[in-house]
């Protein structure tokens, strides 16, 4: 299949209200609920082989070395059920209408969310903490929403992201410092790697045609 066939596909699925953009819709959001089982079985090993011991294994620990590869592992790693369930739904909704904008934008802009939120922990985070969960990655594809609404001029991203942001409004401020238990860098930084992905992966606006100038006599 050529470039602008691809090109011309992806620009259907992109536009609110056709054919194609709610097949791809569907197909994002079979995608995402089929991701937060696999979520729930790392949960259920972290628990039968002690709780924590994954945790410890995979999660980002600050300044050493032996906790960098939590950058990628971590996402996948949850202190608990309660923080696994707090994560899930908020994923499927933004991991949905995220996908939904190409399956190949997709996985590169959750490389730069991992990239930028994790080693962003990594280097910045308390050194006597161990950091896991998927909230960094959801602030990201809010912030890839958000971001994407606009450099895209796309307001059916914005203004998803906005009855989103309404829905977990009381989630936003965990962006901030705060004596919660909580990694604020990771999600600050996560919304960060959102915006970023969203300007190095935006959907180029096809040019006009340019006008024939061509005087005949």
């Amino acid at each position: 299949m050529s470039y602008g066939a691809d090109a011309a596909r992806a620009e259907a699925a992109a536009k609110f209200g056709t054919d194609a953009f709610y097949a791809s819709l569907g197909r994002a959001f079979v995608t995402m609920c089929a991701v937060i089982p696999v979520l729930f079985l790392i949960e259920a090993i972290d628990v039968g082989i002690g709780a924590g011991q994954l945790d410890v294994a995979g999660g980002i620990i600050p300044h050493r070395i032996d906790g960098l590869d939590g950058v990628l592992f971590s996402p996948f790693l949850h202190a608990g059920w309660d923080h696994l369930y707090g994560n899930a739904v908020p994923l499927i909704l933004v991991g949905t209408f995220a996908l939904a904008g190409g399956t190949k934008r997709f996985i590169w802009s959750t490389a730069v969310i991992m990239l930028v939120s994790g080693l962003g922990v990594w280097f910045v985070g308390d050194p006597n903490s161990v950091v896991v969960g998927a909230s960094g990655v959801i602030f990201g594809y809010l912030g890839l929403l958000v971001t994407r609404g606009l450099v895209e001029r796309s307001w059916w991203n914005f203004g998803v992201a906005a009855f989103i942001g309404l829905l977990y409004w009381y989630q936003l401020y965990n962006i901030l410092p705060t004596d919660q238990p909580v990694s604020w860098q990771g999600h600050l930084l996560g919304l960060l790697g959102g915006v970023i992905a969203a300007v190095l992966f935006r959907r180029k606006r096809p040019r006009p045609a340019k006008l024939d100038t061509t005087l005949n006599f």
